[in-house]
């Protein structure tokens, strides 16, 4: 090696660099994401379990008991 360390201050400078600023349009956008997100696995969760149901009901069995 020759003595070309890599500082703090270069993983810092690199890291701004590649993800840009901290308060720039991701952190604009993040609320709306996080909305949309919450939204879309409401939507998913209640597919499933009305799917669910569905199937549900045509695999069960009835079973009708009478008295003699």
């Amino acid at each position: 090696m020759s003595g070309d360390w890599i500082t703090r201050e270069d993983l810092e400078a690199e890291l701004r660099a590649t993800v840009g600023d901290p308060d720039g349009a991701v952190a604009a956008a993040r609320p709306r994401l996080a909305a949309v997100g919450i939204a879309v696995g409401v939507v998913v969760v209640a597919a499933v379990y009305l799917a669910g149901r569905r199937a549900g009901r045509r695999r069960s069995t009835v079973v009708e008991v009478r008295r003699i």
